[in-house]
């Protein structure tokens, strides 16, 4: 099933080599957050997950792993680099997920969308708030990466803000665990004032 690239993948068909090439520190990028991994094996949802580096390393600490991505350059390439790994490759892409929805999967402990908020604009924010909350079982948590700043060259994204996202959090019956502000540790993004917030919820029983 094919599914329509939304406008915030523009320009990840150019870089999908080199970002196949780059693989940064899983426990550095993620450091806020990893208290909050739940013990394996859990069944984990990686959102837009790029080259694959991080769902590969999860997969490796034996998590049961589903990979969205909806950049063929990088599914494709991400499954090739990590072929020998259980890792379920899905063609799909917020706000809907509206592939993922229908496979009917079971619930996720931990969903991780990493550098992917940014590139969804604000209507597209508050529809996926409840996809991703609605994919959570009991007590899961949902790890999300603000990035602001300028856009890397020929990508698209829009502002993002902690306190929008704990509002669309709650009203999806998410509460906040995690909110920290912090820089990059990648040079190229610190020189052009790239910061970011790490954020976690836990869903409400």
């Amino acid at each position: 099933m094919k599914t329509a690239r939304p406008p915030g993948t523009t320009g990840y068909d150019e870089v999908a080599s080199a970002l196949l090439a780059t693989r940064l520190c899983f426990d550095k990028v993620h450091r806020h957050v990893l208290h909050l991994l739940p013990p394996r094996p859990a069944r984990i949802l990686d959102v837009g997950s790029g080259p694959g580096h991080d769902a590969a390393t999860l997969a490796t600490r034996g998590h049961s792993v589903v990979a969205v991505e909806p950049t063929a350059k990088l599914r494709d390439g991400a499954r090739n680099l990590y072929a020998e790994l259980p890792i379920e490759w899905v063609d799909d892409s917020l706000p809907a997920l509206g592939h993922l929805c229908a496979m009917r999967p079971a619930p996720f402990d931990f969903i991780l969308v990493e550098g992917v908020w940014a590139h969804l604009t604000q209507a597209e924010r508050r529809q996926a708030y409840p996809v991703l909350a609605a994919l959570l079982g009991d007590h899961g948590v949902l790890a999300i990466s603000l990035r602001h700043g300028p856009a890397a060259p020929g990508r698209i994204t829009h502002p993002v803000t902690a306190t929008e996202a704990i509002a669309l959090a709650e009203v999806s019956g998410l509460s906040t665990l995690v909110e920290v502000e912090t820089g990059s540790i990648q040079a190229v993004n610190t020189a052009n004032g790239v910061t970011w917030t790490r954020m976690a919820f836990r869903r409400s029983c």
